[in-house]
């Protein structure tokens, strides 16, 4: 309903001009198999072919000053009668198969994209379990983004006098995202974690961070002008820590 009748002005406008400065840049590999079973190659295959459904109606868009954007105002339903096939999806910490799973790639990638620029995020879901020990992980614990038709979106609000673009797009091997600005910023971001570690309960394991912000001017002298707290994650594993690599 927001969509339609709300108060936000939602992002629509996608360009294939790129604005002139690059604010940040991220990949993240697109197959991560778990296990030697075929389900889960199944699943990781079926991940890149909705990915490639996905991408066009990403790539390209402008947030402008005062636009929101939505991933699912933009991407739509993932209905198999637009070719979205099954892929994984978390249901309760354990893997099942869904219409469109896998998307949730896209959603960590913009996530910690936006963490990387003056984006605010208005609305995101964190995921409630860590299903699988790390594997090959470049960036904190916690910093990503459930997504799941059409009630757990991502939303992101341009709070500044100039549009950002979010460009997304596919190698062989690699899901590659950036934002892009009209004038250069004058200072970048840090994400920092702390306070990570495990905590054994009664009932399991938890898993446990606290994700920071610096601002961090850009020069010579990088000073750090601010830190801000952003999340705490306390969240149910569903492996042994002992599994990590």
């Amino acid at each position: 309903m927001r969509w339609h009748f709300g108060r936000e002005n939602f992002a629509l406008e996608r360009s294939p001009t790129l604005l002139p400065c690059k604010v940040y840049r991220h990949q993240s590999k697109l197959r991560r198999h778990l296990s030697g079973d075929p389900q889960d190659r199944l699943w990781q295959d079926n991940k890149v072919r909705n990915h490639a459904l996905a991408l066009p109606h990403l790539d390209g868009v402008l947030i402008r000053p005062g636009e929101t954007f939505s991933f699912w105002r933009l991407v739509g339903r993932p209905s198999a009668a637009r070719g979205f096939v099954e892929g994984m999806e978390l249901s309760h910490g354990r893997a099942r198969g869904g219409i469109g799973g896998g998307l949730c790639q896209i959603g960590n990638l913009l996530h910690w994209l936006t963490l990387h620029s003056p984006l605010l995020v208005t609305q995101r879901a964190n995921h409630s379990f860590d299903p699988f020990p790390d594997q090959g992980r470049v960036i904190p614990y916690g910093t990503g983004a459930a997504l799941f038709y059409n009630y757990i979106d991502l939303w992101l609000f341009n709070p500044t006098d100039q549009a950002f673009q979010l460009r997304l797009w596919m190698t062989d091997t690699l899901l590659n995202g950036e934002i892009r600005c009209e004038k250069r910023l004058p200072h970048r971001y840090r994400i920092i974690e702390r306070d990570a570690g495990f905590v054994r309960e009664e009932t399991g394991w938890l898993r446990h961070n606290e994700i920071w912000r610096e601002t961090i001017a850009k020069g010579e002298a990088g000073t750090t002008m601010a830190t801000e707290f952003l999340y705490s994650n306390r969240v149910r594993t569903m492996y042994e820590p002992s599994e990590m690599p």
